[in-house]
Protein backbone atom coordinates (compact mmCIF):
# COMPACT_ATOMS: atom_id res chain seq x y z
CA UNK A 1 0.00 0.00 0.00
CA UNK A 2 1.26 3.27 -0.70
CA UNK A 3 2.21 6.16 2.15
CA UNK A 4 1.46 9.57 1.55
CA UNK A 5 5.02 11.29 1.47
CA UNK A 6 5.98 14.12 4.31
CA UNK A 7 7.15 16.08 1.46
CA UNK A 8 4.89 19.27 1.26
CA UNK A 9 2.39 19.47 -1.84
CA UNK A 10 3.53 20.70 -5.41
CA UNK A 11 0.30 21.05 -7.61
CA UNK A 12 -0.01 21.57 -11.32
CA UNK A 13 -2.59 23.13 -13.40
CA UNK A 14 -3.22 21.56 -16.84
CA UNK A 15 -5.41 24.12 -18.90
CA UNK A 16 -7.56 23.30 -21.78
CA UNK A 17 -9.46 25.84 -23.63
CA UNK A 18 -9.75 29.07 -23.99
CA UNK A 19 -8.49 31.98 -22.31
CA UNK A 20 -11.08 32.62 -19.82
CA UNK A 21 -10.65 29.04 -19.19
CA UNK A 22 -6.63 30.33 -18.25
CA UNK A 23 -7.56 33.53 -16.61
CA UNK A 24 -9.61 31.40 -13.87
CA UNK A 25 -6.34 29.06 -14.03
CA UNK A 26 -4.31 31.99 -13.22
CA UNK A 27 -6.84 33.16 -10.42
CA UNK A 28 -6.80 29.84 -8.92
CA UNK A 29 -3.01 29.62 -8.70
CA UNK A 30 -2.68 33.48 -7.30
CA UNK A 31 -5.26 32.19 -4.12
CA UNK A 32 -3.29 28.30 -3.50
CA UNK A 33 0.27 30.46 -3.63
CA UNK A 34 -1.54 33.07 -0.84
CA UNK A 35 -2.26 30.41 1.12
CA UNK A 36 1.42 28.93 0.97
CA UNK A 37 0.50 26.22 -1.23
CA UNK A 38 3.56 25.34 -3.93
CA UNK A 39 1.35 26.06 -7.49
CA UNK A 40 2.79 25.93 -11.46
CA UNK A 41 1.01 26.15 -14.34
CA UNK A 42 1.71 22.84 -16.51
CA UNK A 43 4.66 21.56 -14.48
CA UNK A 44 6.95 20.29 -16.84
CA UNK A 45 9.49 18.91 -13.95
CA UNK A 46 6.73 16.60 -13.40
CA UNK A 47 7.99 16.95 -10.22
CA UNK A 48 4.50 17.71 -8.46
CA UNK A 49 2.03 15.16 -6.59
CA UNK A 50 -1.35 17.17 -7.47
CA UNK A 51 -3.23 18.08 -11.11
CA UNK A 52 -5.98 20.02 -11.24
CA UNK A 53 -7.23 19.81 -14.60
CA UNK A 54 -9.45 23.22 -15.76
CA UNK A 55 -11.89 21.37 -18.46
CA UNK A 56 -12.93 23.02 -21.54
CA UNK A 57 -16.32 21.72 -22.59
CA UNK A 58 -17.51 23.76 -25.42
CA UNK A 59 -17.34 21.75 -28.56
CA UNK A 60 -16.75 17.91 -29.57
CA UNK A 61 -13.06 18.41 -29.81
CA UNK A 62 -12.54 20.17 -26.72
CA UNK A 63 -14.43 17.58 -24.69
CA UNK A 64 -12.25 15.38 -25.95
CA UNK A 65 -9.14 16.60 -25.31
CA UNK A 66 -10.30 16.95 -21.79
CA UNK A 67 -11.71 13.36 -21.25
CA UNK A 68 -8.37 12.23 -22.63
CA UNK A 69 -6.42 14.32 -20.18
CA UNK A 70 -8.03 13.74 -17.35
CA UNK A 71 -7.59 9.79 -18.13
CA UNK A 72 -4.11 10.46 -18.32
CA UNK A 73 -3.39 12.01 -14.62
CA UNK A 74 -5.62 9.15 -13.44
CA UNK A 75 -3.71 6.60 -14.93
CA UNK A 76 -0.13 8.25 -13.68
CA UNK A 77 -2.10 8.51 -10.33
CA UNK A 78 -2.50 4.32 -10.53
CA UNK A 79 1.46 4.42 -11.27
CA UNK A 80 1.58 6.16 -7.68
CA UNK A 81 3.05 9.34 -9.55
CA UNK A 82 0.29 11.40 -8.39
CA UNK A 83 -1.54 11.71 -5.19
CA UNK A 84 -4.55 13.44 -6.32
CA UNK A 85 -6.38 14.33 -9.52
CA UNK A 86 -8.72 16.85 -8.87
CA UNK A 87 -11.38 18.49 -12.26
CA UNK A 88 -12.65 21.51 -12.42
CA UNK A 89 -13.99 24.32 -15.52
CA UNK A 90 -16.15 24.18 -18.37
CA UNK A 91 -16.68 20.31 -18.63
CA UNK A 92 -17.08 19.39 -14.99
CA UNK A 93 -19.55 21.77 -14.70
CA UNK A 94 -22.23 20.45 -17.24
CA UNK A 95 -21.72 16.79 -17.03
CA UNK A 96 -20.21 16.57 -13.02
CA UNK A 97 -22.42 13.41 -13.03
CA UNK A 98 -21.74 11.45 -15.77
CA UNK A 99 -17.95 12.10 -15.48
CA UNK A 100 -18.24 10.49 -11.31
CA UNK A 101 -19.61 7.23 -12.71
CA UNK A 102 -17.62 7.32 -15.80
CA UNK A 103 -13.71 8.30 -13.88
CA UNK A 104 -14.29 7.69 -10.26
CA UNK A 105 -10.70 8.12 -9.66
CA UNK A 106 -10.79 11.45 -9.60
CA UNK A 107 -10.64 12.64 -6.18
CA UNK A 108 -13.11 15.69 -7.01
CA UNK A 109 -14.79 17.54 -9.39
CA UNK A 110 -15.86 21.09 -9.09
CA UNK A 111 -18.34 23.53 -11.63
CA UNK A 112 -17.18 26.96 -13.13
CA UNK A 113 -17.84 29.30 -9.77
CA UNK A 114 -16.56 27.12 -7.42
CA UNK A 115 -13.06 27.98 -6.18
CA UNK A 116 -13.60 28.42 -2.74
CA UNK A 117 -15.05 24.84 -2.09
CA UNK A 118 -11.78 23.71 -3.91
CA UNK A 119 -9.33 25.58 -1.66
CA UNK A 120 -10.93 23.23 0.77
CA UNK A 121 -9.86 20.64 -0.84
CA UNK A 122 -6.29 21.54 0.41
CA UNK A 123 -7.44 23.17 3.63
CA UNK A 124 -7.65 26.39 2.15
CA UNK A 125 -9.52 29.17 2.86
CA UNK A 126 -10.43 31.67 -0.43
CA UNK A 127 -8.85 34.97 0.25
CA UNK A 128 -11.51 37.77 -1.00
CA UNK A 129 -8.96 40.48 -0.78
CA UNK A 130 -6.58 39.32 -3.42
CA UNK A 131 -9.79 39.31 -6.41
CA UNK A 132 -7.49 40.43 -9.51
CA UNK A 133 -4.32 38.94 -8.40
CA UNK A 134 -3.25 36.24 -10.78
CA UNK A 135 0.59 33.71 -11.14
CA UNK A 136 0.41 34.53 -15.07
CA UNK A 137 0.63 31.53 -17.23
CA UNK A 138 1.57 33.56 -19.79
CA UNK A 139 4.95 35.77 -20.54
CA UNK A 140 5.56 38.38 -18.65
CA UNK A 141 4.38 40.95 -21.09
CA UNK A 142 0.84 40.52 -21.83
CA UNK A 143 -1.95 39.26 -20.17
CA UNK A 144 -5.70 38.62 -20.46
CA UNK A 145 -7.81 40.83 -18.36
CA UNK A 146 -11.61 39.13 -18.26
CA UNK A 147 -14.50 41.48 -17.57
CA UNK A 148 -17.13 39.82 -17.18
CA UNK A 149 -18.50 36.19 -16.72
CA UNK A 150 -21.38 34.27 -18.47
CA UNK A 151 -23.95 35.55 -21.42
CA UNK A 152 -27.33 36.75 -21.95
CA UNK A 153 -27.10 35.96 -25.51
CA UNK A 154 -29.14 33.05 -27.26
CA UNK A 155 -27.47 31.67 -29.73
CA UNK A 156 -28.68 28.70 -30.61
CA UNK A 157 -25.60 26.41 -31.10
CA UNK A 158 -24.02 27.75 -28.20
CA UNK A 159 -23.76 26.10 -24.25
CA UNK A 160 -21.24 28.62 -22.81
CA UNK A 161 -24.72 30.03 -20.70
CA UNK A 162 -25.03 26.77 -19.38
CA UNK A 163 -21.53 26.29 -18.44
CA UNK A 164 -21.17 29.73 -16.85
CA UNK A 165 -24.66 31.12 -16.22
CA UNK A 166 -26.04 34.79 -17.42
CA UNK A 167 -23.93 37.92 -17.86
CA UNK A 168 -22.14 39.48 -14.50
CA UNK A 169 -20.01 42.56 -15.19
CA UNK A 170 -16.94 43.11 -12.85
CA UNK A 171 -16.96 46.96 -11.45
CA UNK A 172 -14.61 49.03 -13.66
CA UNK A 173 -12.61 50.38 -10.27
CA UNK A 174 -11.80 46.18 -10.04
CA UNK A 175 -10.78 46.11 -13.41
CA UNK A 176 -8.56 49.29 -13.48
CA UNK A 177 -6.57 48.37 -10.29
CA UNK A 178 -5.90 44.91 -11.53
CA UNK A 179 -4.44 46.06 -14.63
CA UNK A 180 -2.22 48.52 -12.89
CA UNK A 181 -1.06 45.73 -10.90
CA UNK A 182 -0.29 43.64 -14.09
CA UNK A 183 1.45 46.96 -15.47
CA UNK A 184 3.54 47.06 -12.68
CA UNK A 185 4.50 43.59 -13.04
CA UNK A 186 5.77 44.00 -16.35
CA UNK A 187 3.13 43.66 -18.46
CA UNK A 188 2.51 46.12 -21.45
CA UNK A 189 -0.51 44.48 -23.80
CA UNK A 190 -3.60 43.52 -21.73
CA UNK A 191 -6.58 41.70 -24.19
CA UNK A 192 -9.95 42.52 -23.14
CA UNK A 193 -11.74 39.12 -23.11
CA UNK A 194 -15.80 38.14 -22.17
CA UNK A 195 -17.43 35.79 -23.66
CA UNK A 196 -19.92 38.90 -24.77
CA UNK A 197 -17.48 42.40 -24.64
CA UNK A 198 -20.31 44.58 -25.70
CA UNK A 199 -22.82 43.73 -23.15
CA UNK A 200 -20.39 44.84 -20.14
CA UNK A 201 -21.66 47.13 -17.92
CA UNK A 202 -25.58 46.47 -18.50
CA UNK A 203 -26.00 44.65 -15.31
CA UNK A 204 -24.08 46.69 -12.80
CA UNK A 205 -24.43 50.78 -14.80
CA UNK A 206 -27.42 50.26 -16.83
CA UNK A 207 -25.64 51.18 -19.93
CA UNK A 208 -22.83 49.63 -22.29
CA UNK A 209 -20.13 50.89 -20.62
CA UNK A 210 -17.20 49.56 -22.42
CA UNK A 211 -16.12 53.02 -23.67
CA UNK A 212 -15.74 54.31 -20.17
CA UNK A 213 -13.51 51.08 -19.26
CA UNK A 214 -11.04 51.37 -22.64
CA UNK A 215 -10.84 55.10 -21.78
CA UNK A 216 -9.72 54.47 -18.06
CA UNK A 217 -7.64 51.32 -19.07
CA UNK A 218 -5.79 53.70 -21.53
CA UNK A 219 -5.05 56.12 -18.90
CA UNK A 220 -2.48 53.24 -17.27
CA UNK A 221 0.86 54.72 -17.54
CA UNK A 222 3.04 51.90 -19.07
CA UNK A 223 -0.04 49.84 -20.42
CA UNK A 224 1.13 49.98 -24.11
CA UNK A 225 -1.29 47.91 -26.27
CA UNK A 226 -5.03 47.12 -25.09
CA UNK A 227 -6.97 44.72 -27.37
CA UNK A 228 -10.64 43.97 -28.09
CA UNK A 229 -12.12 40.01 -28.16
CA UNK A 230 -15.52 38.92 -29.15
CA UNK A 231 -17.29 41.46 -29.73
CA UNK A 232 -21.05 40.61 -30.60
CA UNK A 233 -22.33 42.13 -33.72
CA UNK A 234 -26.12 43.27 -32.80
CA UNK A 235 -26.43 46.20 -31.42
CA UNK A 236 -22.70 47.10 -30.99
CA UNK A 237 -22.31 50.17 -29.31
CA UNK A 238 -20.04 52.52 -32.09
CA UNK A 239 -18.73 54.68 -29.37
CA UNK A 240 -15.89 51.85 -28.94
CA UNK A 241 -14.43 53.16 -32.46
CA UNK A 242 -14.78 56.86 -31.01
CA UNK A 243 -12.39 55.75 -28.16
CA UNK A 244 -10.29 53.58 -30.41
CA UNK A 245 -9.78 56.09 -32.90
CA UNK A 246 -8.74 58.72 -30.14
CA UNK A 247 -6.12 56.55 -27.84
CA UNK A 248 -2.84 55.72 -28.98
CA UNK A 249 -2.44 52.61 -26.78
CA UNK A 250 -5.92 50.68 -28.07
CA UNK A 251 -4.83 48.69 -31.09
CA UNK A 252 -6.79 49.16 -34.17
CA UNK A 253 -8.09 45.83 -33.65
CA UNK A 254 -11.00 43.93 -33.21
CA UNK A 255 -11.86 40.51 -32.67
CA UNK A 256 -16.26 39.80 -33.72
CA UNK A 257 -17.19 36.46 -34.22
CA UNK A 258 -20.09 36.39 -36.64
CA UNK A 259 -20.80 32.83 -37.03
CA UNK A 260 -22.06 32.95 -40.46
CA UNK A 261 -23.29 35.56 -43.52
CA UNK A 262 -26.28 33.85 -45.23
CA UNK A 263 -29.89 34.73 -43.61
CA UNK A 264 -31.44 31.67 -42.98
CA UNK A 265 -28.18 30.45 -41.18
CA UNK A 266 -28.20 33.45 -39.05
CA UNK A 267 -31.66 33.50 -39.13
CA UNK A 268 -31.20 29.36 -37.52
CA UNK A 269 -28.37 30.17 -35.43
CA UNK A 270 -30.34 33.23 -33.29
CA UNK A 271 -28.04 35.78 -34.39
CA UNK A 272 -30.71 38.34 -33.95
CA UNK A 273 -28.89 40.46 -36.95
CA UNK A 274 -29.10 39.83 -41.07
CA UNK A 275 -26.59 39.65 -43.04
CA UNK A 276 -27.67 43.33 -44.82
CA UNK A 277 -27.18 44.70 -41.18
CA UNK A 278 -23.41 43.30 -41.09
CA UNK A 279 -22.81 44.87 -44.54
CA UNK A 280 -24.10 47.79 -42.96
CA UNK A 281 -21.74 47.57 -39.80
CA UNK A 282 -18.19 46.48 -41.11
CA UNK A 283 -18.68 49.59 -43.59
CA UNK A 284 -19.38 52.02 -40.67
CA UNK A 285 -16.34 50.42 -38.43
CA UNK A 286 -14.00 50.91 -41.47
CA UNK A 287 -15.38 53.87 -42.09
CA UNK A 288 -14.71 55.64 -38.67
CA UNK A 289 -11.35 53.65 -38.71
CA UNK A 290 -9.99 52.24 -41.91
CA UNK A 291 -6.84 51.03 -40.71
CA UNK A 292 -8.48 48.71 -38.23
CA UNK A 293 -7.97 44.87 -38.09
CA UNK A 294 -11.01 43.16 -38.18
CA UNK A 295 -10.94 39.71 -37.28
CA UNK A 296 -14.31 36.95 -37.16
CA UNK A 297 -14.92 33.31 -36.47
CA UNK A 298 -17.24 31.61 -38.88
CA UNK A 299 -19.21 28.00 -38.46
CA UNK A 300 -19.42 25.08 -40.94
CA UNK A 301 -21.99 23.01 -40.91
CA UNK A 302 -24.67 23.79 -39.07
CA UNK A 303 -28.27 22.18 -39.26
CA UNK A 304 -29.63 22.88 -42.48
CA UNK A 305 -26.96 24.86 -44.42
CA UNK A 306 -26.61 24.18 -47.72
CA UNK A 307 -24.34 24.65 -50.85
CA UNK A 308 -26.11 28.13 -51.59
CA UNK A 309 -25.22 28.94 -47.79
CA UNK A 310 -21.55 28.30 -48.14
CA UNK A 311 -21.33 30.17 -51.32
CA UNK A 312 -22.96 32.91 -50.07
CA UNK A 313 -20.65 32.75 -47.28
CA UNK A 314 -17.55 32.94 -49.67
CA UNK A 315 -19.08 35.60 -51.16
CA UNK A 316 -19.13 37.68 -48.09
CA UNK A 317 -15.24 37.07 -47.22
CA UNK A 318 -14.48 38.63 -50.20
CA UNK A 319 -16.75 41.85 -50.42
CA UNK A 320 -15.49 42.27 -46.54
CA UNK A 321 -12.00 41.05 -47.06
CA UNK A 322 -11.09 40.05 -43.36
CA UNK A 323 -8.11 40.44 -42.15
CA UNK A 324 -8.18 37.54 -39.88
CA UNK A 325 -11.11 34.46 -39.97
CA UNK A 326 -11.36 31.32 -38.24
CA UNK A 327 -13.55 28.44 -39.05
CA UNK A 328 -15.17 25.73 -36.50
CA UNK A 329 -17.05 23.13 -37.53
CA UNK A 330 -20.31 22.53 -36.11
CA UNK A 331 -20.87 20.28 -32.66
CA UNK A 332 -23.93 19.29 -31.88
CA UNK A 333 -24.58 20.25 -28.20
CA UNK A 334 -27.01 18.93 -25.74
CA UNK A 335 -29.52 21.30 -23.75
CA UNK A 336 -29.07 23.84 -27.02
CA UNK A 337 -32.08 24.62 -29.16
CA UNK A 338 -30.06 23.88 -32.00
CA UNK A 339 -29.71 20.50 -30.59
CA UNK A 340 -33.31 20.21 -31.61
CA UNK A 341 -32.65 20.32 -35.28
CA UNK A 342 -31.46 17.55 -37.45
CA UNK A 343 -27.66 17.05 -37.84
CA UNK A 344 -27.67 15.44 -41.40
CA UNK A 345 -24.25 16.70 -41.96
CA UNK A 346 -21.77 14.24 -41.17
CA UNK A 347 -18.46 15.66 -39.76
CA UNK A 348 -16.17 14.86 -42.99
CA UNK A 349 -18.34 17.27 -44.70
CA UNK A 350 -18.73 19.89 -42.04
CA UNK A 351 -15.06 19.73 -42.22
CA UNK A 352 -14.69 19.72 -46.08
CA UNK A 353 -16.68 22.57 -45.82
CA UNK A 354 -14.84 24.59 -43.25
CA UNK A 355 -11.55 23.21 -45.26
CA UNK A 356 -13.54 25.28 -48.35
CA UNK A 357 -14.05 28.42 -46.07
CA UNK A 358 -10.52 28.71 -45.35
CA UNK A 359 -8.96 28.05 -48.22
CA UNK A 360 -10.40 30.97 -49.69
CA UNK A 361 -9.50 33.18 -46.92
CA UNK A 362 -5.86 32.04 -48.15
CA UNK A 363 -5.91 33.73 -50.65
CA UNK A 364 -6.96 37.67 -49.67
CA UNK A 365 -4.83 36.80 -45.91
CA UNK A 366 -1.77 36.45 -48.49
CA UNK A 367 -3.11 39.74 -50.35
CA UNK A 368 -3.93 41.53 -47.08
CA UNK A 369 -0.41 41.09 -46.16
CA UNK A 370 1.07 41.41 -49.36
CA UNK A 371 -0.06 45.16 -49.10
CA UNK A 372 2.68 45.47 -45.66
CA UNK A 373 5.72 44.65 -47.84
CA UNK A 374 7.87 48.11 -47.43
CA UNK A 375 5.79 49.41 -44.50
CA UNK A 376 7.62 49.91 -40.92
CA UNK A 377 5.60 48.93 -38.28
CA UNK A 378 5.55 48.47 -34.25
CA UNK A 379 6.28 45.17 -33.17
CA UNK A 380 6.43 43.21 -29.96
CA UNK A 381 8.82 40.91 -29.33
CA UNK A 382 7.41 37.92 -28.30
CA UNK A 383 9.74 35.10 -27.54
CA UNK A 384 13.20 33.89 -29.45
CA UNK A 385 12.52 30.49 -31.68
CA UNK A 386 15.20 28.54 -33.33
CA UNK A 387 17.66 31.16 -33.55
CA UNK A 388 15.09 34.04 -34.51
CA UNK A 389 12.84 36.21 -33.18
CA UNK A 390 9.18 36.34 -33.38
CA UNK A 391 6.76 38.72 -32.70
CA UNK A 392 3.29 41.28 -33.42
CA UNK A 393 2.07 43.88 -34.89
CA UNK A 394 -0.95 45.71 -32.89
CA UNK A 395 -3.08 44.03 -35.85
CA UNK A 396 -2.46 40.35 -34.36
CA UNK A 397 -3.10 38.70 -31.23
CA UNK A 398 -1.64 35.82 -29.60
CA UNK A 399 -1.42 32.19 -30.63
CA UNK A 400 -4.76 32.75 -33.31
CA UNK A 401 -3.16 35.33 -35.50
CA UNK A 402 -0.07 36.29 -37.87
CA UNK A 403 3.29 36.36 -36.41
CA UNK A 404 6.26 38.83 -37.77
CA UNK A 405 9.46 37.06 -37.90
CA UNK A 406 12.44 39.64 -37.21
CA UNK A 407 15.35 39.73 -38.09
CA UNK A 408 17.81 42.17 -35.74
CA UNK A 409 21.58 43.13 -35.86
CA UNK A 410 20.95 43.35 -31.90
CA UNK A 411 19.98 41.42 -29.16
CA UNK A 412 16.28 41.85 -28.53
CA UNK A 413 14.36 42.09 -25.36
CA UNK A 414 11.35 39.48 -25.12
CA UNK A 415 8.66 42.21 -24.46
CA UNK A 416 10.43 44.71 -26.37
CA UNK A 417 8.55 47.26 -29.24
CA UNK A 418 11.38 47.42 -32.21
CA UNK A 419 10.41 49.57 -35.61
CA UNK A 420 10.17 46.80 -38.55
CA UNK A 421 10.20 47.49 -41.98
CA UNK A 422 8.07 44.50 -43.72
CA UNK A 423 10.28 42.88 -46.51
CA UNK A 424 8.44 39.17 -46.90
CA UNK A 425 4.96 38.52 -46.65
CA UNK A 426 3.38 34.97 -46.45
CA UNK A 427 -0.28 33.36 -46.01
CA UNK A 428 -0.04 34.25 -42.49
CA UNK A 429 3.03 35.90 -41.30
CA UNK A 430 5.23 38.54 -42.22
CA UNK A 431 9.27 38.79 -42.13
CA UNK A 432 11.09 42.30 -41.79
CA UNK A 433 14.12 43.83 -40.21
CA UNK A 434 14.60 46.18 -37.73
CA UNK A 435 15.02 49.72 -38.17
Amino acid sequence: MKTRTTRKDKVSIITLGCSKNMVDSEVMSGQLMANDINVVHENPKLDHNIVIVNTCGFIDKAKEESINTILEQVELKRQGRLEKVYVTGCLSERYRENLETEIPEVDAYFGTMELPRLLKHFEADYKAELVGERMLATPAHYAYLKISEGCNRTCSFCAIPLMRGKHVSRPQEELVEEARRLVRAGVKEIMLIAQELTYYGLDIYKKRALPDLMNALADIEGLEWIRLHYAYPSKFPMEILDVMASRDNICKYLDMPLQHASDPMLSAMKRQITRAEMDALIADIRARIPEICLRTTLIAGFPGETREDVESLKDFLAQHRFDRVGVFTYSHEEDTTAHGLEDTLSQEEKEARAQEIMDFQQDISLEKNMEKVGRVMKVIVDRREAGRYLGRTEFDSVEVDNEVIIRSGRKLSIGEFVEVRITKAYDYDLEGEVV
